[in-house]
């Protein structure tokens, strides 16, 4: 699929990099770049040989700086509400994935960058990484998911502080906090650490890899009792499969697993 915004690179181990391209605008979200992440979306979950997706940004200084604020400029209630709608689509579409979802922050993730980032399963940064969201410094609230993933990342305290002061964060405050999962060596590849945590899951069986994402994805806000119950099913579901079968196999006659498509 060809893409007016999005640089889309496959490898052989089925590891795809998609690069938002629009550096000389810090890569900032606009109406093509949301079409082109709900495209990708649906491109990833049609493609069997698509297992993992890395989502970064063009240039050596943001991942996505934010919205294009030319065009929020002339948005009103109406318009706001829909251009929220078709963005939060296509970020949920990216998270509900059942590959993993990785974020390589390379510079600037605000606004709807730091929303993107949220939205992704993982997020590996490099050192100087920024993130925020300063919608209220224009007299906005975040719009595709800000003010729902971050305190489920963060805590109300600390995601409310973010909201309403606006201020930018470091990489180093962001692993703190758990916005973060981890933050590269100074000297090292962004790109090539995002990969390896890839390949490490790619390492694992592909169901169970799904089992776990969609699990964590329904039971978010469910009380616990009905959370366990959908676990109860899940781990049926994992033991009556192939994997588990070979997972255990290979435990008991101490060799490495070979799961299928792994």
């Amino acid at each position: 699929m060809a893409y007016s915004t999005l640089l889309l690179e496959i490898d052989d181990a089925g590891i795809a990099v998609a690069t938002v391209n629009r550096p000389d605008k810090l890569n900032a979200l606009n109406a093509e770049v949301i079409a082109d992440l709900a495209a990708l979306a649906e491109e990833v979950a049609d493609t069997a040989t698509i297992r993992a997706l890395i989502l970064t940004g063009a240039g050596p200084k943001a991942f996505v700086a934010g919205a294009d604020i030319g065009e929020l400029a002339a948005v009103g209630e109406a318009s706001g509400a829909a251009l929220a709608t078709t963005g939060q689509a296509a970020f949920r579409a990216l998270e509900r994935l059942p590959i993993p979802v990785i974020a390589a922050v390379n510079g600037f993730a605000l606004g709807g960058g730091c929303e993107l980032a949220m939205a992704c399963h993982l997020r590996i940064a490099t050192p100087n990484a920024r993130f925020g969201q300063p919608e209220v410094k224009l007299g906005l609230i975040p719009g595709y998911g800000g003010t729902v993933r971050l305190p489920r990342l963060v805590g109300r305290g600390r995601a409310l502080e973010i909201l309403l002061t606006g201020r930018m964060i470091g990489a180093e405050e962001a692993e703190r906090i758990g916005l973060v999962n981890r933050v590269i060596a100074a000297d090292g590849d962004l790109l090539a650490e995002a990969k390896a945590t890839a390949t490490a899951i790619l390492a694992m069986g592909p169901l169970a890899v799904a089992l776990c994402l969609g699990q964590v994805d329904r039971q978010a806000d469910l009380p616990v009792d009905e959370a366990l119950a959908l676990e109860a099913v899940a781990f049926g579901r994992a033991c009556g499969s192939s994997e588990k079968a070979e997972g255990t196999s290979a435990f008991l006659e101490k060799r490495p697993a070979v799961f299928h498509g792994s």
